[in-house]
């Protein structure tokens, strides 16, 4: 996950960053200084925001050419 698509996957949730920080376990200042790349948390943390994402709804659009990115993942009927 970019700090990109985690800035961008709240906003398809309507989370703040402590609702982000709250729903993983994280404090605050790491959802921001990632967010702001002013530093990269550790991978297991990484995971466990990203994991909360997909949870929510959300899935990630790997790198393929056209960019990384994040969307709601297609509801089964």
């Amino acid at each position: 996950m970019t700090p990109a698509q985690c800035r961008a996957a709240r906003g398809l949730l309507k989370w703040n960053q402590d609702d982000l920080a709250r729903e993983a376990k994280v404090s605050v200042v790491t959802v921001r200084n990632f967010e702001n790349e002013k530093s990269t948390p550790q991978r297991a943390t990484l995971d466990v925001m990203s994991r909360c994402f997909e949870a929510a709804g959300l899935e990630f659009i790997h790198e393929n050419g056209g960019g990384a990115g994040i969307r709601f993942r297609e509801r089964r009927s």
